[in-house]
């Protein structure tokens, strides 16, 4: 009535369902199954699969895993993240996560309602793809790892956090005081072997024929009594050191003494015959070649045999596979070898064989043969060289268990790009550096190395499968 009188249409009466539940014929009212909390595509047109998308690979989400700052991505692109970067942070945020990280149930379960064609298309892609199932497998162990409490950092860091942080600083203070006691001490050794022949005093011409063997301490007398200096060394032959006061009677040691002479008179000084006095010679080629040789042994070597064959690779080769003599009679004297002989088709053939397999082996053998000459420095390389060979040989595992050999001459390529790069960089800018910076590069690769591969071994060892390539 009152509708009527406000001159409005009268509207039907609502009916009210309470009424109902007194009358005995009405039937009684059951409750109806509630709604699906997940819509479906048809009755919410709204919905896109930009509102479910992983802000990695901007596609719909995939196994939504969500972080503690809230952030959702696919599973395997955190997995991928995790393996590339080595940080247990959010890739969006940098939030750091804590524990590991979750598949969220019940956002997977709407977007598998909502967009199950793309979820299962891009299932089937992510199965079919090894290197990403590799990353997801490596993702749950460590996230087992974890569970247990075997890790307590991010993977990135080393076992042995605070013991190679003490290393570390032990080994900067050691390196500096060996820079400066080298850069400051003016040694004999490093005045011969830029001093000429003409201007050495009588003690440096004893020191220089202590170095031709240590079988020259019969003769040190005589040169000591006639006070022979630079000079009359040069004037010294074949008939002069065999009558008094020389009395050199022994050929092999009458031919190693000439031989050396002979070196002296072409170089016009002395020959350097240890690390030290090659690295006064040649300052730029010995920080070259060991960074060189650590970096990409294979390379540097072949380098070695087209460009310096004579005066490097020769030597080298003889002391890492020297020939084998043909008499069983053992050699009482230490006499000084011919490196500039060719070597034989056997030194060939066990060279190139290590050259292929354990390029590493080579350099220790190398320093093997300079235990006498250099005691602490000669350790120091053979250790790298075996902690370099281990870590060569983890890295071709992951290859080969990652399927990813048919990658390898990519990588090798790549990798001789770089060199090469590398190498015409400090061609360029060696002038310019200057001595004392050089020096601390060259200890540094010398005698800190190590420490550093002693880290990265352990990570191998314990995390094989979560270590990058």
């Amino acid at each position: 009535m009152i509708q009527q009188m406000e001159g409005g249409t009268a509207a039907a009466p609502v009916p009210n369902p309470l009424s109902d539940l007194s009358s005995p014929l009405t039937p009684p009212v059951t409750s109806a199954p509630p709604p699906s909390p997940y819509p479906r595509p048809s009755a919410s047109p709204f919905i896109s699969e930009d509102q479910f998308g992983c802000h990695c690979c901007y596609d719909v989400l995939v196994n939504p895993t969500t972080l503690n700052c809230g952030h959702s991505f696919c599973r395997h692109c955190l997995a991928l993240w995790w393996e590339s970067s080595r940080k247990t942070e959010c890739p969006e945020c940098r939030e750091k996560w804590e524990g590991f990280p979750k598949v969220n149930i019940l956002l997977r379960d709407a977007v598998e309602r909502l967009f199950s064609e793309v979820v299962g298309r891009r299932r089937a892609e992510i199965q079919g793809n090894p290197k990403v199932s590799q990353s997801l497998l490596a993702f749950q162990r460590y996230g087992d790892q974890a569970a247990r409490g075997i890790l307590k950092t991010s993977p990135g860091r080393g076992a042995g956090g605070f013991f190679s942080g003490v290393l570390t600083a032990l080994t900067c203070v050691a390196v500096m005081f060996l820079v400066y006691h080298w850069s400051s001490g003016d040694g004999v050794h490093d005045l011969l072997v830029s001093k000429p022949v003409s201007k050495w005093t009588p003690e440096e011409v004893l020191f220089w024929l202590e170095h031709v063997g240590a079988w020259t301490s019969l003769y040190k007398e005589p040169f000591l009594q006639e006070n022979v200096n630079g000079r009359l060394l040069l004037m010294l032959g074949d008939e002069e050191l065999t009558r008094a006061p020389y009395n050199i009677d022994n050929q092999a040691h009458r031919r190693a003494v000439l031989a050396e002479l002979e070196r002296i008179k072409e170089l016009g000084v002395k020959p350097p015959q240890n690390l030290w006095e090659y690295k006064a010679v040649n300052a730029g080629k010995s920080l070259f070649l060991l960074y060189a040789l650590k970096s990409s042994p294979r390379l540097t070597i072949l380098y070695l045999y087209l460009f310096d064959y004579s005066e490097t690779f020769l030597p080298f080769l003889h002391t890492c596979c020297p020939a084998l003599s043909r008499t069983s009679e053992p050699m009482e004297d230490s006499l000084p070898l011919n490196h500039q002989v060719h070597p034989s088709w056997c030194q060939w053939a066990e060279f190139l064989v290590k050259y292929l397999l354990l390029p590493y082996q080579l350099i220790a053998e190398f320093a093997w043969d300079w235990l006498s000459v250099h005691y602490w420095t000669s350790r120091f390389i053979i250790v790298n060289a075996m902690l370099l060979s281990v870590l060569e040989g983890c890295v071709l595992w992951r290859f080969y268990n990652r399927a990813e050999i048919r990658s390898l001459p990519q990588k090798m390529w790549g990798h001789l790009w770089r060199m090469s790069s590398q190498g015409f960089a400090f061609a360029l800018f060696w002038p310019v550096i200057p001595q004392f910076v050089c020096n601390c590069l060259f200890y540094w690769a010398l005698y800190f190395n190590p420490i550093i591969n002693i880290d990265l071994v352990v990570q191998q060892l314990m995390h094989p499968d979560t270590q990058g390539p």
